[in-house]
């Protein structure tokens, strides 16, 4: 068995509630940095739950309806550009993370955290390293993260159009740095970010 079962067996077998917790978007150039926390129900798995970035788009979508109809509890968050500027992509995800973990109705007893860093919260966590292919509550948690974040990146493509959001989904592709360079950075980029600094700095 390996640690990240037992400590969720551990759980299971105290009756304890517990959620999984992760994030999406650290990456990009653009955009919030979303957190979802999932509490499943162990009376309806989700056989399909994996790290969502190893999903098919439409399968992503697919379990985000899913996960939702069937989880006792869940909740999704976010920390905005002008947070992540502030305070640094690290400690956005932190905050993103516990507003999460904060949002739960159900009063959760443990949080089960993917990574290797715990954000602040009021219940005890265990942080776990690749959880979101180990433990299906963080596979869970993930999928939302994404699902949520991809929507928000096509909504802002409407929004900013000339960039490429939809497809990109914020990330630095290609594509992307070069609609960056001719359009210059739009609100919703986040102006830490190398390639964006960068540009503002030729500008001023």
């Amino acid at each position: 068995m390996s640690v990240e079962t037992a400590i969720e067996q551990s759980l299971i077998d105290q009756q304890l509630l517990y959620c999984g917790v992760d994030e999406a978007g650290a990456g990009p150039l653009c955009g919030d940095v979303y957190a979802a926390a999932v509490i499943l129900d162990p009376e309806q798995p989700i056989p399909e739950l994996t790290d969502s970035k190893k999903l098919s788009e439409k399968k992503r979508e697919r379990l985000f309806d899913e996960i939702r109809e069937r989880a006792l509890d869940y909740c999704i968050a976010s920390a905005t550009v002008e947070e992540i500027d502030s305070i640094n992509i690290l400690n956005a995800r932190m905050l993103a993370m516990s507003r999460a973990v904060a949002g739960l109705t159900l009063p959760c007893d443990h949080a089960l955290i993917d990574g290797n860093r715990l954000p602040e919260l009021t219940i005890p966590a265990d942080a776990i390293i690749k959880g979101d292919a180990l433990v299906a509550a963080i596979s869970a948690a993930s999928v939302l993260a994404k699902v949520q974040r991809d929507r928000e990146m096509i909504q802002m493509d409407e929004k900013y159009p000339g960039y490429g959001f939809a497809k990109h989904k914020g990330y630095g592709t290609k594509a992307h740095l070069e609609a960056l360079q001719a359009l210059g950075p739009c609100p919703i980029h986040r102006r830490t970010y190398a390639p964006v600094k960068a540009l503002l700095k030729e500008e001023s």
